[in-house]
Parts: structure tokens; C-alpha cells; sequence
């Protein structure tokens, strides 16, 4: 059973990030009181970047034993290693590389300059047997695109009725057009799912995901937590909902 979403508002960017990166610290050193190694799939964008950089400054984040956290990815650009497309890069400049985080720990998307080469499905069918045929995350953050994308679902594309765990992208309608993305099951199988939006032109996508708009045309309608489902949200992000 899927829980209804909640929404938290936020004056603006930087307190959404501040409030996000605190709740997800506090989450973390919860799951790990109860003897638990978290699970949590991070997210890319400009928003995600800001609540990286303040879950390293974040007080708490001392208390956190980062060596017994596993990091996971919604999704990833099909570029190589390098580029500064990539999540994983961002997550790692922002975030990860300043953490002491155990290396086996932080599972990146396959790379195109990688040993997949340019087999996306392979590469796609590599991160999924990493993840197993029933992955379960206790947090799985994401971002929400003007259009109504979420992680690289994309209103209309083929991939959103793609079963098992992850999928190659191809013609994705935002550049780069080939990316590996965990699917629309696999989005949902998770105990949390928190969605993080700022920002006025994210304003309408919020609006019609949590009217649960057809997720062929507003894919973050979609995703839902098995316990909890947020959307984190600036007030421009949530100009569009009803008070």
C-alpha cells in the first residue's frame, strides 16, 4: 500500500535545501539507531546540488557513521565518466567526496566510456542485477522537471511501461538523449519518497502530480513511498497548489 503524499513548503531554495539535507541526516542516524544500513537513492539538478552541499555542513552529519551508507541513483546521463552532465559527478563534488564514505558503497550508473561501451541496455541491465530483482531503499529522493518528468521518465516515452528494475532511455526529449533510468516500478519500492522541487517554473508539474494526473502525461504523479510520500517544496514550486 502506497502512502498519500504530504507536502512541506519552504520559503525558498536555500531553506528547502537546509531543511532537506536535516531531515535527511536525521533519517539516516534514525535507521542506523534501529541497527539499519541505509539505503537511499540521490537525485540530480540544481536543488539536489544545494541539499548536498548541506548535508556536509549539516551539524548532525558527525553522528552519521557515512561508512554504513549505501548511495544509489534514480538515474544518469549515458556520457561518459567525466562529464559534468553526469549525477554521480555532481553527487560527488557536492556531497560525497567530502563525506567518509566507503568507496563499495556508492553505486554509479554504468559510464558510456565504460566496459558497456555504447550498449546502453547493457549497461542498463548491469546497475539492475547490482540492485537484485526486488530492490528495497528506506529513501528515494527526486527531482521533478517543468514537464512532469521524474528521475528520466518522460511524459509519453516508451519507457515508462518498461518492466524490471532499470531501462535504457533513448530519445530522451531533454539532451543527452540516451540514459539508464530506474523504472517506474522500481521508483515505488521504496519506504520513503521524497520529491524536491523549486522554483516557479516547476510550479505547474507539482501542481497537476499531486492532483494524480495520468502518468503517462505527468510522470511524478506516479512514485509513491510504501510509508511516507513528500513533496519538499519551495513556496514558487508550490505557487500553483490551493492554500
Amino acid at each position: 500500500m502506497s502512502a498519500a503524499p504530504e507536502v512541506v513548503r519552504h520559503d525558498d531554495g536555500d531553506a528547502l535545501a537546509a531543511a532537506v539535507a536535516e531531515r535527511l541526516v536525521a533519517r539516516l542516524l534514525d535507521l542506523q539507531d534501529a541497527g539499519r544500513v541505509p539505503s537511499v537513492v540521490l537525485t540530480g539538478g540544481t536543488i539536489a546540488e544545494k541539499l548536498h552541499r548541506a548535508v556536509v555542513t549539516d551539524p548532525r552529519g558527525a553522528r552519521v557513521d557515512w561508512a554504513r551508507v549505501d548511495f544509489w541513483f534514480g538515474d544518469e546521463r549515458y556520457v561518459p565518466a567525466g562529464d559534468p552532465d553526469r549525477n554521480a559527478g555532481q553527487a560527488r563534488a557536492a556531497m560525497l567526496d567530502h563525506l567518509p564514505v566507503a568507496p563499495e558503497r556508492v553505486h554509479e550508473m554504468p559510464a558510456s566510456d565504460g566496459e558497456y561501451g555504447d550498449d546502453v541496455d547493457a549497461a542498463a541491465a548491469a546497475y539492475a542485477a547490482g540492485l537484485g530483482a526486488a530492490p528495497a531503499f528506506d529513501v528515494l529522493m527526486l527531482g521533478v522537471g517543468p514537464d512532469g518528468h521524474c528521475a528520466s521518465m518522460f511524459p509519453g516515452h516508451p519507457a515508462l511501461s518498461a518492466d524490471g528494475v532499470a531501462v535504457a532511455v533513448r530519445d530522451s526529449p531533454k539532451p543527452p538523449p540516451t540514459r539508464i533510468s530506474l523504472t517506474m516500478g522500481t521508483l515505488g519500492r521504496a519506504d520513503e519518497v521524497w520529491f524536491v522541487a523549486s522554483g516557479e517554473g516547476k510550479a505547474d508539474a507539482v501542481r497537476d502530480a499531486l492532483a494524480d494526473g495520468d502518468v503517462v502525461d505527468v510522470p511524478a504523479a506516479g512514485p509513491k513511498g510504501r510509508t511516507r510520500t513528500l513533496w519538499l517544496v519551495d513556496d514558487a514550486a508550490a505557487s500553483h497548489l490551493p492554500r
